[in-house]
């Protein structure tokens, strides 16, 4: 039976994703996402070249695509290239499985666990609703959130800002609900350990991008100086880049965004990689629901998986449309993302376990701008981490 690549096609969607589709000379269908926030433009470009050198391949070949888009080009790793390598990816792992009539959990060894602990975000970037947020997300089913630390804040600032920060902390942990808190890497390392510090008689969840993913050596330094779990890599993005924090001892969750670190195939062995060193993996994704569904067939396959992360309801979503397209809008049976005590059950429908709308995406995709992110300053007019 022929199994070859026939068509690679991607698509904008909103708020701010970036959907492949793979189709095979056999009739099949594959779908991926290698969303990478703030740079379409450049993914799309990406996949000219993928195109060029995959059309005409063997679908099955999952590995060897991998490895010859990873490094026959020479210049390899960083964010574009592995975003757009991550939706082809990911779509051919949803070819295979709906080829051989499996789920892909199935692929990778089979499930380990019945379902998946799930969080879902409170509050935006300037957060003063977080404890009535909270007490919506327990409503919806969710037994942990996460939240941005801090609004933009200067190099070292005032400590009254993080004075705020652990109040809110406070306030949401009244509703009884689990909370870890995102500092987005907005934090250097002065303002960093203070609120390390401040945080840890309330115990969040854990503190992800404490700093920025290329001050390796600022999380050794401040893992020493906290006992809350420290968290990183969405912006880290092959296993390369992981094995420094994990030799270093630094981190105690690895959260690698399986649109951006080579799909399946990578995110897989980076969680593989984390056991050998006793760290948890907690995939990142705040994106569509192509990436929830690849990332929830590593949580049912690792050992060492802790929680998920979803944008359901994320407020990125509606600032971007107003609330219209979220994770739910692009697949014809939203029922397999239903959150029950904390928990989404395994898939059992094969590949990816979702029905994508295709209808909807092509129609979308048509005038969809690329997403931009915000920009923030100080009030001196400087740059600050967004």
């Amino acid at each position: 039976m022929s199994t070859k690549i026939t068509k690679i096609e991607t698509f904008r969607v909103p708020p701010r994703w970036l959907f492949v589709r793979v189709e095979t000379d056999d009739g099949l269908v594959g779908w991926g996402e290698g969303t990478l926030e703030g740079h379409t433009e450049a993914i799309e470009g990406a996949f000219e070249d993928l195109r060029e050198r995959f059309i005409g391949w063997d679908s099955n070949k999952i590995e060897e695509i991998w490895q010859k888009a990873y490094r026959q080009r020479f210049y390899r790793g960083g964010p574009v290239l592995m975003s757009a390598l991550s939706g082809l990816d990911i779509a051919l792992w949803d070819i295979k499985g709906k080829r051989l009539n499996v789920p892909v959990y199935e692929l990778l060894g089979g499930r380990i666990r019945d379902r998946v602990q799930v969080y879902g975000w409170i509050g935006g970037d300037r957060p003063s609703n977080v404890q009535s947020a909270a007490a919506e997300r327990v409503k919806q089913g969710f037994t942990a959130v996460k939240m941005n630390a801090t609004e933009s804040i200067g190099w070292i600032d005032s400590a009254s800002k993080l004075k705020d920060t652990v109040e809110r902390l406070r306030l949401v942990k009244e509703t009884g609900i689990d909370a870890g808190l995102d500092f987005h890497g907005r934090l250097h390392k002065g303002m960093a350990k203070q609120l390390a510090k401040l945080l840890e008689p309330h115990e969040p969840l854990f503190i992800e991008e404490p700093l920025l993913p290329e001050n390796v050596d600022g999380f050794k330094h401040l893992y020493a100086q906290t006992t809350v779990p420290i968290a990183t890599g969405e912006r880290l993005y092959t296993r390369w880049d992981v094995k420094r924090y994990l030799e270093d001892g630094s981190i105690d969750i690895i959260q690698p965004d399986i649109a951006h670190a080579g799909g399946i195939s990578e995110t897989k062995k980076i969680a593989m990689l984390a056991e050998a060193y006793d760290v948890a993996v907690a995939p990142h994704c705040p994106l569509g629901p192509i990436a929830l569904a690849a990332s929830l067939h590593i949580d049912l396959t690792s050992i060492n998986f802790s929680i998920q992360e979803m944008s359901i309801g994320m407020h990125y979503n509606k600032l971007a449309n107003g609330g219209k397209f979220d994770l739910l809008s692009y697949v014809n049976d939203p029922q397999v993302f239903d959150i029950n005590n904390g928990y989404i059950e395994a898939f059992t429908k094969p590949g990816l376990g979702i029905d994508v709308n295709e209808e909807l995406v092509r129609k979308l995709s048509k005038d969809e701008k690329a997403w931009r992110n915000p920009q923030f300053v100080g009030p001196d007019g400087g740059i600050r981490e967004w």
